[in-house]
């Protein structure tokens, strides 16, 4: 069915159930994709919204918190890629039917630098370079924590990620930057913290926040954290580290997520090859030195994780197929030994990993401007599934959808369990490469796909699926039970909004139109009220 839009100010929107091929693409117009890259130039706080079309769920309750670039242009000069962008926090807390916006950037020690001095003064990670030429940037190898990817609450800290440094803890109600955190002396300083972060929804006493940290090289060593973000098993605070351990593996080590089970922390050595020289040399960022390697074998680095039945066992390196990966949907264990037990035996049964592929790595060279972008020489985002029987470590691929995607997510309480749905923020064509226009939820066992679009004008970012509360004493919800909520780009009166979808039918409930244009951001998360 297709609803149409009630509001001649929000982007053109409909919703469309199917699990057929969609016959006449909307198209997209480049004027109204590129016109989100601005800056963000006011911070809000507490901002009463109200539905533009729709209402707002009473059942609601509690906040979406979304990273990503806000400041993208510095002194007339635009940074290179948006990647490079100040992060930006946005805030939207629901209750009651109720909904309040607050922003505020993180006060990162380069913002507050180039805030004084009004121009850009750091190289960027992904090609940005100070004002001057090579000469201005040769042998220039600061890094400067953009603090722009993804935010999360664990204890009393909300945390603003840039996987390369240490997190920025801020105030969860006011947004105001506390400092760098080293979480309580389990960091140095400067340490790699992931951007991604994996929340085990309970399967060894209590939740627990899943994260990692990258040391590269020709060896490369992962260090797995385990965080108490709940009540710990033992009634640790929330925030307590309860467990690591570290490993080396050989080879250098690109890893922007991973994926848990009960059992396993499962990361995916992408085959990259890594030229530091002209990152050196001040002509390159360091990202834009990074290609896919030809020839190259991708491995699963598969780690026991401390609290399962593997726990003190080395890891097992298993061949990944051909492709580069960025995001990981979720994985799960098959005909393996029960969740939490000790066992010295070996692992058997199988383990699956739902992940979004792509053919190489996607980069943007220096003499390109990433608004021009030509999408067609881009290779799309496609979701596979990958089965590794622990007994023979063999690999069986499966493809689950051709159609472009990125951003895909389960709902949070079947994370490291299989799941019957995901929800992906995909393109508006069924085949090929675009900008994100649409939301889709695609049942992983029979194929079917309901979508939200917000074609023609309309670009979306990450959703974020909030399953409903279950009711005291009664039955847990269905897994497709909640909302999600996205962060859409309206080209049609150049801001953005805010649209709540129903989870199981993707029908649209509400969009809200926000008093801020903001750029299109990476990641975020939702902390129940």
């Amino acid at each position: 069915m297709s609803v149409a839009p009630t509001s001649a100010t929000a982007a053109s929107a409909s919703s469309t159930v199917s699990s057929t091929a969609s016959s006449t693409p909307r198209g997209y117009d480049r004027a109204d994709w590129a016109s989100a890259f601005g800056n963000v130039d006011s911070e809000l706080t507490a901002v009463p919204l109200k539905a533009a079309r729709g209402s707002i769920p009473a059942e609601l309750k509690g906040t979406l918190y979304r990273n990503g670039p806000g400041r993208l242009e510095r002194g007339g000069q635009s940074v290179h890629h948006p990647f490079d962008g100040d992060g930006m926090i946005a805030a939207l807390r629901f209750e009651a039917g109720e909904l309040s916006f607050t922003n505020r950037y993180v006060r990162t020690e380069g913002w507050q630098a180039e805030e004084a001095a009004g121009r850009i003064l750091y190289r960027g990670v992904f090609g940005t370079q100070k004002p001057g030429g090579p000469l201005a940037n040769i042998f220039d190898l600061r890094l400067k924590n953009v603090a722009n990817t993804h935010v999360v609450r664990l204890g009393d800290q909300l945390l603003a990620l840039w996987e390369a440094s240490s997190p920025h803890a801020l105030d969860p109600e006011s947004l105001e930057t506390r400092g760098l955190s080293l979480l309580e002396g389990v960091l140095k300083p400067g340490e790699a913290f992931s951007a991604h972060p994996r929340f085990d929804p309970g399967h060894h006493g209590g939740e627990r926040m899943v994260t990692f940290g990258v040391k590269t090289g020709p060896r490369s060593t992962i260090r797995l954290l385990e965080f108490a973000s709940g009540e710990g098993p033992a009634g640790e605070p929330a925030g307590t580290l309860l467990s690591e351990r570290s490993d080396s593996f050989t080879g250098f080590a690109f890893l922007h997520d991973f994926a848990i089970t009960p059992n396993w922390a499962v990361f995916l050595q992408n085959a990259i090859a890594f030229n530091p020289l002209p990152y050196l040399l001040g002509q390159k960022g360091a990202a834009q030195c990074l290609a896919s390697k030809p020839g190259g074998q991708a491995q699963f680095w598969l780690i026991p994780r401390d609290s399962g039945a593997y726990a003190g066992q080395p890891p097992r390196i298993v061949p990944a197929p051909e492709g580069f990966v960025f995001h990981h949907l979720n994985a799960w264990e098959t005909g393996d030994s029960p969740a939490g037990e000790s066992s010295a035996s070996q692992p058997s049964g199988s383990l699956v990993i739902e992940s979004i592929y792509y053919a190489e790595f996607p980069s943007i060279g220096p003499d390109t401007d990433f608004r021009t972008i030509d999408f067609d020489l881009i290779p799309e985002g496609l979701l596979e599934r990958c089965t590794i029987d622990l007994s023979s470590n063999s690999v069986k691929t499966e493809r689950l959808s051709e159609r472009c995607c990125e951003f895909a997510m389960v709902n949070p309480r079947r994370q490291g369990l299989s799941s019957r749905y995901g929800w992906m923020a995909v393109a508006e064509r069924e085949t090929g490469n675009d900008p994100l226009q649409a939301i889709k939820k695609l049942d992983l066992i029979s194929g079917e796909r309901r979508v939200w679009s917000a074609a023609p004008r309309g670009f979306v970012s990450e959703p974020v699926m909030v399953p409903r509360p279950a009711p005291a004493g009664g039955l847990e919800p269905a897994e497709d039970e909640g909302w999600v909520l996205t962060l859409i780009w309206n080209g049609a009166r150049g801001a953005s909004d805010l649209v709540i979808l129903d989870a199981a039918s993707m029908a649209e409930l509400a969009v809200v139109e926000l008093p801020l244009a903001i750029p299109y951001g990476l990641h975020g998360s939702f902390v129940p009220g």
